[in-house]
């Protein structure tokens, strides 16, 4: 937590808080921008022998962005919440970047930030609607990644590549391209095995508002246990698809990923990790096949009155075995209220068909109330 502090500071220390010029034309830095949110929460589940209810501060996040020399934007971005004891909840840099924005068909970004892997990866989590998101963007894009990586918010550090280029007629732009190369460790800790994930994706956007894209991903993920490591092959696709305009949205995205995953989750960046291959049963107890899953999800979100209300629903399926023998699926309903651009209250009701309990089908319900500043 000291670090993100002491980064934030020296940031807005030496970012000037006016317009700096160089002989007086060409603009050094730009006035840097603060901001962040903040998401509050209570759920309660209710299973057979089960039930649960709790309030729970999900995270804080502070950030800063601006420009330099104009073609150069920066981020940084801090994230609190949780216990500050391991990595999958200590306060954490998410993002820190700097991207060469001169050419619209070209850009780089160097840095920690989003995989460029689906479409709903790299969104903020007030704008993506739900109560978290979807359980295959979750589980194989990084967040409580099926690999066993720390949770690292979608990101990784990496190189990367992009830009959008094919104008139409009114000068709407019909093509998108990005790939990266990443450590494939996730954030804040260096590569272990010395190889390099590979991630890219292309979409096209035939009419304004739609989207149709494929992505892919090809890497490792590893640990280290004194001299013995052990690196796990990831290759992943994603298929997609997305219309947005205005508070409307609907999208959805299939991903499927080959490759086995550690028993347990990284929770400190040391040479003493686990390095217990996770296995799969049935009910029955029978082992099943632990290198392969898939997952598919289907939502939209619909205005309801005005800019205010918005009504939703979302279909959400992980095949942690890319079969029905531990297949979960959740249904979902609820409301959003934005009482105006800064306050958002999220309701949802969701039915969940756990295939791996014994006893299927168990209810839950979330609200949130999500706060940008």
């Amino acid at each position: 937590m000291r670090r993100i502090l002491l980064t934030l500071l020296l940031t807005l220390l030496l970012l000037p808080s006016v317009v700096a010029q160089e002989n007086g034309k060409t603009p050094i830095f730009t006035k840097p921008k603060f901001g962040g949110f903040a998401m509050a929460s209570y759920q309660a589940t209710f299973k057979d022998g089960g039930n649960s209810n709790t309030f729970d501060l999900r995270l804080v996040r502070a950030s800063v962005e601006g420009r330099i020399l104009n073609d150069f934007y920066y981020k940084i971005q801090g994230q609190i919440n949780g216990n500050f004891s391991n990595l999958s909840s200590s306060p954490r840099l998410v993002d820190y970047f700097m991207e060469w924005q001169k050419l619209e068909f070209f850009k780089i970004k160097l840095g920690q930030f989003k995989r460029p892997f689906t479409f709903e990866n790299p969104m903020n989590p007030i704008d993506q609607g739900f109560m978290s998101y979807s359980q295959p963007v979750s589980k194989l894009s990084g967040f409580s990644d099926r690999s066993g990586e720390h949770s690292s918010n979608g990101r990784d550090i990496g190189l990367q590549f992009q830009g959008d280029f094919l104008k139409n007629g009114s000068g709407r732009n019909l093509l998108h391209y990005q790939v990266g190369v990443f450590n494939g460790q996730g954030i804040n800790v260096k590569d272990v095995n010395t190889k390099k994930d590979i991630i890219g994706g292309i979409w096209v956007m035939p009419i304004e508002g739609m989207r149709i894209g494929a992505f892919g991903w090809e890497g490792s993920y590893a640990r280290k246990n004194g001299s013995e490591m052990v690196s796990l092959n990831k290759h992943r696709y994603a298929l997609s698809a997305e219309y947005k305009k205005d508070l409307l949205q609907l999208r959805a995205e299939y991903i499927h990923s080959t490759g086995k995953g550690f028993a347990t989750t990284l929770q400190k960046s040391d040479n003493n990790s686990d390095l217990t291959i996770k296995t799969y049963t049935d009910n029955a107890g029978n082992e099943v096949a632990n290198d392969k899953a898939d997952g598919f999800y289907a939502l939209a979100i619909v205005p309801v009155y005005a800019d205010k209300l918005m009504a939703k629903a979302r279909y959400d399926v992980y095949r942690p075995t890319a079969s029905s023998v531990d297949m979960k699926t959740n249904y979902e309903i609820g409301l959003n209220y934005r009482f105006c651009k800064y306050l958002e209250l999220q309701t949802e009701y969701v039915l969940t068909n756990d295939r791996s309990l014994e006893k299927h089908n168990y209810s839950s319900i979330f609200v949130q109330l999500s706060i940008r500043y």
